[in-house]
């Protein structure tokens, strides 16, 4: 039982997965679930009540049943003592204290990484205002190497996502041509198939590898399908640079993907084996985002930033090249409005470079959200100051296969110009080349005959 009492009323807790919930800023996932604050009073006692508990409590007291889910197993059998050492006898509060400290150095974070719960990592975001999130990422640094180098300071990737509602392979074509010519591309070019038809996939995957080899473009490709999809495309021969999933953050939810950890150990051991990469083998891509345990009624009463936090402890077991929240894709009953959606996206991006895994963010609304392009253009910027690995460039911002608003082509350039950011070393030395962009990183402009036109005939 955790209590506390304020003003003479008494506010009491039964137990550590309350309290999370309680102190947890205002969702409607946790509405719908039934476990938010009742009431600004309670949330805010909730909050000083977090702060007061030892950080070794979440080793003691595990929100989801040791025995009746892998994840949690995973976390706890994984935990790193050594790198939680420095921090162990630290409060929630004080945590947060030290990652804001001006003398706790990036290179400190890094090694406490390993020893930091997805529990830990939520529960100190869940005292923290907005500018804190965007300040402590700011000093998390997670470097990722596959045929260039994402992560690192200064710069900002951006995933080339050309989709096309029937897979049309010229239209894919020139999709990828409009964000090429953008500067995009350098975290991934990534196909959300429309089909799972696996001779198709294999032909996309096969187009995508046609593109990087023949321009010689420093970058690697995906085509998002499941797992086991993209194992038998293994098989078969297919040129995959980086192997996809979408996680969660409990075994019943990752269930519900029709996944678990021994087939993504599977998958990754098969992926690592085409050692694909030029400069890293990091060949791993995971998605993820708030709500998908509650949508599934898999999140045990645990509040839905707790259960995406756990998904990054599944994630970093891979060594990921990326990871990406959805953040707003699930819809308005999880994630209300643009507010919410940006607090989520803060906490997302914070959070998993806290436990060391490189964080991007597809910076999203689904049309029946309260939210808009003004609230997506500021949590974009919002994130760029905070560091973001990568984010997502689509045609007009308008996904006509997923049927969602993301962000473009435009968006990410503008971003790049307004905050200094610069792609991927090696990806930017290649717009140079290809006579893309000039040495400050300003689009040269492009005559109708660049070589990169053959690739729509």
């Amino acid at each position: 039982m955790y209590k506390i009492t304020l003003d003479h009323t008494t506010f009491a807790f039964p137990d550590l997965k309350m309290l999370m919930a309680k102190a947890t800023p205002l969702r409607s996932g946790d509405q719908l679930a039934g476990i938010a604050a009742k009431s600004m009073e309670e949330h805010v006692a909730a909050q000083m009540c977090l702060a007061d508990v030892p950080l070794r409590r979440f080793l003691e007291e595990p929100l989801i049943d040791y025995e009746k889910d892998e994840v949690t197993r995973l976390v706890f059998d994984t935990h790193d003592a050594g790198a939680f050492a420095p921090i162990s006898d630290l409060t929630v509060g004080e945590f947060r204290n030290w990652i804001l400290n001006d003398h706790t150095t990036p290179e400190m974070l890094t090694a406490a990484a390993p020893g930091i719960t997805p529990e830990m990592a939520a529960a100190v975001s869940k005292l923290m205002r907005n500018q804190d999130l965007v300040l402590a990422a700011q000093k998390c640094h997670v470097v990722t190497k596959f045929r260039n180098t994402i992560g690192l300071q200064g710069s900002m990737a951006s995933r080339l996502q050309p989709n096309s509602p029937t897979d049309d392979l010229k239209g894919i074509a020139a999709s990828i041509i409009d964000g090429l010519m953008y500067g995009c591309g350098d975290a991934v070019i990534g196909i959300n198939p429309a089909s799972d038809s696996v001779p198709l996939l294999v032909n996309l995957e096969k187009m995508l590898d046609a593109v990087i080899t023949n321009y010689e473009i420093p970058t690697q490709s995906c085509v998002l399908s499941h797992i086991t999809t993209g194992i038998e495309m293994i098989e078969r021969g297919a040129p995959i640079d980086l192997l996809f999933q979408s996680i969660a953050g409990t075994e019943k939810a990752n269930a519900g993907f029709g996944i678990n950890l021994k087939l993504l150990d599977e998958g990754y051991d098969a992926v690592r084996s085409l050692h694909r990469g030029t400069l890293g083998d990091n060949c791993m891509y995971f998605e993820t985002g708030q709500g998908s345990a509650l949508s599934s009624d898999a999140n045990f009463g645990v509040d839905e930033q707790t259960c995406e936090c756990r998904c990054y402890a599944v994630a970093r077991r891979y060594h990921p090249l990326l990871v990406n929240t959805v953040v707003g894709f699930i819809g308005p009953e999880y994630l209300y409005d643009g507010k919410q959606i940006t607090r989520a996206g803060l906490e997302d991006h914070f959070c998993g470079k806290l436990m060391g895994v490189p964080m991007g963010c597809d910076i999203c609304y689904t049309n029946h959200a309260e939210a808009d392009q003004d609230d997506m253009d500021n949590l974009l910027l919002l994130l760029g100051v905070a560091g973001v690995s990568y984010v997502m460039g689509i045609p007009g911002a308008d996904d006509i296969m997923l049927g969602y608003q993301s962000t473009s082509f435009h968006d990410v350039i503008s971003t790049r110009k307004m905050l200094g950011k610069r792609p991927a070393p090696e990806f930017e030395q290649w717009l140079e080349k290809m006579k893309l962009f000039n040495a400050e990183g300003r689009i040269l402009q492009a005559a109708p005959t660049h070589a990169l036109m053959k690739l729509v005939g």
